[in-house]
């Protein structure tokens, strides 16, 4: 092959040196190679990837507008814990959280604490970390014991919190989910409650079916268990999507720190805030709920600055993302994009609702979320993976899955409606769907069992 440079220069697109072999996977190439051509490389190889706008599956925001991508791009390289050298990016933070804290109705939104996050699981941490600390503060003052803490929530919580539990050596009493009891709602919860548990989480917006928790019903099963038993436990919802969609779509509804019983808040702002990811915000209903020693302070950054985050290091730009957001729409703005992915969702639940082949679980009408099941007796021949599979061949990703516990043996295939998935768009996902299930009724014979794709991303 010619080393000229002048060959390098005229030889044409994919015949470029570099472009003509195959790339180094698993080592360093001996040496350099041209930006242009390793941007070809990967734009290239991602291409394989999925169409990010039909993944339906995922509850991460997939679209932003120019000025969004603009700001975006500005910002690239902002530290989010450099506080001191990027001051106004710090005060950024601290409007949204107050800002958020003020939507979620903290008696006194200028005097509580909360912070940005790396997505609502690190933001679940510190919720966690927060009650098992305050429960061994209240046990060592007692001189009780407290190598025993426990957290109580539904079998159907996000995997972050058995993470939580694992990492952090807490015992996870999980709740099965029933026909009679799909969610967390306080029934028979005094049986799992007691002077170790440290917390109960409840879930706005169940990851299996998008339905709330009612956080109300809980706080008074709660409150009951304390009249009977003197055991106060506090409460952390985990609103990593209705937290930004209850207070838009639900203002009515009854879920966040207007129960005293609610100590702390968690949401994502990279699905229903809508920025891109990774994001997420934790808001304690007042300060002192935050053990002051779970803040640290660093000075070796140019000044002397708290922090209260699991991670160090972090993109700034997605807070200032947040921001963006939180002037471009406003409340009525945030209610209509919000409103519109409900609207999408209700019109593709109720047509999946009407169809003989299924059975719908839940229709969208908490979060824009909702799912569906096979009804009973339609066929032998083909199940919900099969479906999945079929749409995935059409670049959609509508995934199927098994309900947890108790329910396992229902496999449920769901959707998630996302701002960017117009009507327009979800008429062609329904044609779909009616299509592939009319080829699939069409068979003579069984599909094959066969190992399927995972479930679902959060």
């Amino acid at each position: 092959m010619s080393t000229n440079p002048e060959f390098t220069q005229i030889n044409p697109l994919f015949a470029r040196p570099g472009e003509d072999s195959r790339a180094p996977r698993h080592t360093l190439a001996a040496g350099p190679m041209g930006p242009e051509t390793a941007y070809q490389i990967i734009h290239d190889e991602i291409m394989l990837d999925g169409n990010s706008r039909l993944n339906l599956a995922t509850f991460v925001g997939t679209w932003m507008d120019d000025y969004a991508r603009r700001l975006y791009a500005e910002s690239f390289d902002k530290n989010m814990i450099d506080k001191d050298e990027y001051p106004q990016t710090a005060a950024i933070e601290d409007y949204c959280w107050h800002i958020i804290a003020d939507l979620w109705h903290a008696p006194e939104p200028r005097a509580t604490i909360g912070t940005s996050t790396i997505g609502s699981s690190e933001a679940c941490m510190l919720g966690g970390l927060a009650f098992k600390r305050r429960w061994q503060q209240s046990r060592r003052a007692a001189g009780l014991p407290t190598d025993k803490p426990n957290l109580v929530m539904s079998s159907a919580v996000q995997v972050c919190w058995e993470k939580f539990c694992n990492y952090w050596e807490v015992e996870a009493r999980l709740v099965p989910v029933t026909d009679e009891h799909p969610c967390l709602d306080g029934h028979d919860l005094a049986a799992y409650v007691d002077e170790n548990t440290i917390g109960v989480v409840a879930i706005m917006g169940v990851t299996y079916t998008g339905i709330y928790e009612p956080v109300q019903e809980i706080a008074a099963a709660l409150d009951a268990i304390q009249a009977a038993t003197g055991l106060d436990v506090p409460i952390h919802v985990d609103a990593a999507s209705g937290g930004m969609v209850a207070p838009f779509l639900q203002p009515e509804l009854i879920w966040d720190f207007k129960l005293e019983r609610v100590h702390s808040i968690s949401t994502s702002a990279h699905k229903y805030g809508l920025v891109y990811p990774g994001l997420g915000w934790v808001v304690w209903r007042s300060r002192d709920l935050m053990p002051e020693e779970l803040v640290f302070n660093v000075s070796y950054l140019g000044g002397d600055m708290p922090t209260l985050a699991l991670n160090f290091s972090r993109p700034g730009a997605q807070v200032l993302l947040q921001y963006f957001l939180f002037l471009r729409l406003g409340f009525e703005g945030y209610r209509l994009v919000q409103q519109t992915s409900q609207n999408v969702a209700l019109f593709l639940s109720s047509a999946i609702a009407e169809h003989g082949a299924f059975t719908l679980i839940s229709d969208g009408s908490d979060i824009p979320v909702f799912a569906w099941s096979l009804k009973a007796g339609h066929t032998d021949k083909w199940n919900l993976y099969h479906l999945s599979d079929r749409l995935r061949a059409r670049g959609w990703l509508v995934p199927a899955y098994p309900m947890p516990d108790n329910l396992s043996d229902q496999t449920v295939q769901r959707i998630v409606v996302r701002n960017g998935l117009s009507l327009d768009l979800a008429s062609r996902l329904l044609t779909a769907i009616t299509e592939e299930t009319a080829y699939l009724d069409r068979l003579e014979g069984a599909m094959p069992a066969e190992k399927h794709h995972p479930g679902f991303t959060h």
